[in-house]
């Protein structure tokens, strides 16, 4: 109810007080009949903008696109030779590391200003040219940076991943420049990449490799020196050798003392069975076989009696008498007699005399044999620890000598690897192949028609935003359906309105 009667109130105030903070309101139909009335305006603006557009398109030229494309692959180049050492020696980068480095190359300012210098400042430029020509050196090298700027903006490389083919384009007013740009690029890249990425020969690993000789041939003096110094002729034959004749006269040492033990013990023996041997013995006797004669002689006499007698007559039976009396004396012994005796030297003792002798010059040529073996012993350990003394010393020269003979060989071969590399890749660059060279393109392009599309767009962009402006800076409300729909009041009627003559 009060909303009503502040509405119904505000015809009826004077128009200098009316609240005009209240906004028109419009209805999509408004919008419609509204820009139709700022139809001129719009039409105007949009006219205007689609010639300027239109006279701008026609100062463009065709640009023409010379395109080629690049075969990469591993190169010799990129796999790791450390200078020195082996740590990380074969280790390659991914296939998508070494396009994005090539790619980095082809799009370096080095090699887009040798492009430059090699066709020509003012072949390039010819618009340029001029100027360059009367350009101080200060000048011309500011030409020059801006020229490796254009050719950046005109020069695009593409790659993809898991891809090995980097394509290349350039964009140039005439289709020769295009085309001879772009094949410099690519020459002068095969060129520029080998010398960046291989390196000129610096002599780095020759100098290297001077240092190290001179180390050794100083470590070489002084290894001789200590050799000549210490009577060495070869340290490690020399205590090799000591070594095993230390081991050889030990073995003799023990084995004397052995053999004297045994001598020793030999001839205490002996001499203990000397001392009990006596020195004289009975050489021979003589045995009595006197009675044993007889009585065979007897018995043959009985024999010879036989002949003539009987066996038992009287003679017959008194020589058997005396047979079986010499019998029972012999089986008795009361016929045996001490015989012819012979007295001598004891042979038992001459040996064992003998063999004290021998015994004792053994024992006494042991002795002095122990005596030398010990003091071989002691010479052999004396000059083993000298040697060990000099062993520390012996071992850095030699340790320092063999490691700068080793440095010396592998400088040696790294330097000849390097110089066979450089040569072989400053000839060709096998990893990398043109697939297409650039060839002038016959059709170009041109932006006429794209500025001409997008004038018209801009053009009637702005024309609506000229009439909406234009609309809603219009005082008072424009339609009888929006000064309703503002006022919330109904248009009973509209009267027309004319312009003052």
């Amino acid at each position: 109810m009060s909303t009503t009667s502040a509405w119904t109130s505000v015809p009826h105030d004077p128009p200098s007080q009316r609240d005009w903070a209240t906004r028109a309101r419009y209805a999509p139909t408004d919008f419609i009949t509204l820009l139709w009335r700022e139809r001129f305006l719009m039409l105007g603006v949009f006219v205007v903008i689609v010639v300027l557009g239109f006279a701008f398109s026609t100062t463009l030229k065709k640009n023409y696109t010379a395109q080629s494309s690049l075969f990469v692959r591993l190169g010799q180049e990129y796999v790791y030779e450390p200078r020195a050492g082996d740590a990380g020696r074969g280790a390659v980068p991914d296939v998508d590391q070494v396009i994005q480095s090539e790619a980095e190359i082809l799009g370096s300012g080095e090699l887009r200003e040798r492009v430059i210098r090699k066709i020509g400042f003012a072949n390039v430029f010819p618009s340029e040219a001029a100027k360059y020509a009367g350009a101080t050196p200060e000048g011309k090298r500011k030409l020059i940076a801006l020229g490796r700027d254009a050719i950046a903006r005109n020069l695009k490389i593409e790659t993809a991943p898991d891809n090995s083919i980097i394509r290349l384009s350039y964009q140039n007013e005439h289709p020769e420049m295009a085309e001879k740009v772009l094949n410099t690029l690519l020459e002068e890249y095969l060129t520029y990449r080998r010398g960046l990425l291989i390196g000129a020969d610096d002599r780095v690993l020759q100098r290297q490799k001077d240092i190290f000789e001179q180390k050794l041939e100083e470590t070489d003096t002084s290894y001789q020196s200590f050799l000549s110094t210490n009577d060495i002729g070869d340290f490690t034959s020399q205590k090799a050798t000591l070594t095993q004749l230390q081991s050889q006269v030990e073995q003799q040492r023990y084995s004397i003392e052995a053999q004297l033990q045994d001598r020793v013990a030999r001839l205490a023996s002996v001499s203990t069975e000397l001392a009990r041997t006596p020195a004289e013995t009975v050489l021979y006797r003589d045995s009595d076989t006197s009675a044993a004669a007889k009585l065979n002689q007897l018995k043959l006499d009985r024999e010879g009696l036989l002949s003539r007698y009987r066996p038992d007559a009287s003679p017959v039976r008194d020589i058997d008498a005396q047979i079986a009396q010499l019998e029972r004396g012999i089986a008795a012994g009361r016929t045996a007699g001490e015989g012819a005796r012979r007295s001598g030297p004891n042979p038992i003792w001459q040996t064992l005399q003998t063999s004290r002798n021998d015994l004792s010059a053994e024992v006494a040529a042991l002795r002095e044999s122990q005596a030398t073996a010990v003091q071989q012993v002691a010479d052999v350990n004396q000059r083993l620890m000298r040697l060990a003394e000099l062993e520390p010393q012996f071992n850095q020269l030699t340790r320092d000598r063999d490691v700068l003979t080793s440095n010396v060989r592998d400088f040696t071969v790294k330097e000849q690897q390097d110089e066979a590399q450089r040569r072989m890749s400053s000839e060709s660059s096998d990893n990398i192949r043109i697939v297409q060279r650039a060839v002038a393109p016959s059709k170009g392009k041109s932006l006429k028609t794209p500025i001409l599309a997008l004038t018209i767009m801009f053009a009637a962009f702005t024309a609506l935003c000229a009439g909406l402006v234009r609309m809603f800076l219009r005082p008072g409300l424009q339609t009888p359906a929006s000064a309703a729909r503002t006022l919330n009041l109904p248009v009973l009627a509209t009267a027309g309105y004319k312009r003052a003559a």
